[in-house]
Order: structure tokens, then sequence, then C-alpha cells
């Protein structure tokens, strides 16, 4: 369940939400978002997105041509947006864009690019059905039936090894030992290669995306923070470590992220 922050400094202006797709894709994709402008801003705007495991596609509604594919990312992005925007997304659960679609996500890994470049048949999809009038429900339903079609005529190879892998990860919600706690019946080289391909990174670099993003769910209070709880309950060895890895993947100090 990845977690991108809401947006707070212009919540009346700016909207950010998601949608599940059909139960179809539930094991391929997390969510189909929005992030648009309910009025003209008095300046431009910059969207924060935080390290979250995922690769995303999206595109500007108001112009579906200028698509575009963010792959993993191992810090937060910032995105200086105009005063008035309308972008809608697709968010792929880790490993699944590349099972799907057989596209290394290491060449993808730590940026953008357009999309016409990677999957030129998605990027013309977009382009050519997606109206720039459209609501996200209207939206869903066009990205299910291309997706669900798609799935259809395409054999999915999972490989077990990564999945079993990704598995351990996230039922530890990213605390433990890479080199111990990964038996899945490769070696340390090969695990590598299969993180690399099907994630974009090391498998150590995932954890501690998974660790950062479990912190995000649980919302910690400012008092737990205070009392210095919150990093050895993640794994952290000292606080130091903690605010500096946290501010990485968001931008912020924890205190501040999680402000009241």
């Amino acid at each position: 369940m990845p977690v991108q922050p809401t947006v707070r400094n212009s919540a009346d202006s700016v909207l950010y939400a998601e949608c599940l797709p059909e139960e179809p894709l539930l094991n391929y994709i997390y969510c189909y978002w929005e992030l648009k402008t309910c009025q003209v801003l008095e300046a431009p705007f910059t969207y924060r997105v935080v390290a979250d495991g995922c690769i995303d596609i999206y595109f500007d509604l108001t112009d579906p041509k200028e698509s575009f594919i963010m792959g993993f990312c191992k810090k937060y992005t910032e995105f200086p947006l105009e005063n008035q925007f309308h972008y809608v997304g697709i968010r792929f659960l880790p490993a699944m864009f590349p099972m799907l679609f057989k596209i290394n996500a290491l060449d993808l890994s730590n940026r953008w690019e357009s999309l016409d470049l990677v999957l030129p048949k998605t990027a013309k999809f977009l382009a050519n059905q997606i109206s720039n009038t459209a609501t996200l429900a209207q939206i869903k339903l066009d990205l299910d039936h291309y997706f669900e079609k798609f799935i259809s005529k395409h054999a999915i190879e999972l490989d077990s090894r990564l999945l079993a892998a990704v598995s351990i990860i996230l039922q530890n919600s990213g605390v433990l030992n890479v080199e111990k706690d990964l038996d899945v019946g490769v070696s340390a080289r090969q695990l590598r290669r299969l993180f690399e391909y099907y994630i974009g990174d090391s498998a150590k670099t995932f954890s501690q995306v998974i660790r950062f993003q479990n912190i995000l769910r649980a919302k910690p209070s400012q008092q737990s923070l205070r009392q210095n709880k919150l990093f050895f309950d993640a794994g952290y060895f000292d606080q130091a470590h903690f605010i500096k890895e946290f501010k990485n993947f968001y931008g912020v100090t924890p205190s501040k992220a999680f402000g009241r």
C-alpha cells in the first residue's frame, strides 16, 4: 500500500485523489491517481513525490499526448508545475511494470522519460483515447479496459524467486538482514540482478523504502517522535541515521512531515 502525502499547503486549491482499478488488475496496479488545481493559483506549484518503490505512468489531461514514465526512485522528487495543471497517473505495484512490459526497471531508475520512447503503443492510446474533459471515474474505465485487454493477450511471467524475496521484505516491514534473510534459492549476485531488473535497485535499497513507507502509514505522533521511540521500533540504530534516511526519502525531517 504505497503512500504519497496529501497536498497540504494548497488544500483548498489543489486536489489529489486515488481510485482502485477493477479486481483483475489489483495484482498489478495499485491505483489511478489525479492531481489538479481547483482554481488558478497565485504562483507556480511544486509537487513533492516521496520514495514509494513503484513505477508510475502519468500524463497531462489537458494534452494527453504529453505522457511520461517515472521509475523507481531512491529519494524524493520535486516537480515544478505551473499555476494551473491537471495530471492523471497509473501507479504500478513494485515489480509489476517490468513483468507486464518486459522492460528493465533499472533503465528507468531515478528519472522520468517520455512514454512514447518506452511504451509507444500505450502513449498512443492515451493520446487518442483519453478525453481531456473526462473525469477520473471515466478515465478509470478506459484504463481498466486497456490493461485488462493487454493482460489477456500477453503471457505474464511472474518470477517466483523475486516475488518470494519481495514478500519476505514486506512481511518484515523492510527491517531485515538482506544477506541472511532473503534465502530464496539464488545467489547474492542473482538476487541483485533480479531486483535491478524488476524493482530498479538493490534489495537493500528497496527494503529501506519499504521501512520508510511503513513509517508513513503509521503516522507517528509528535510525542513518539520526541520520545525517540519510533526509530528504534523501525530498526534504526540511532536517531541521526533515522532522520537522515527519512529526509532523503521525503525531503523534510520527520517532525516537519508529521507536524500537527
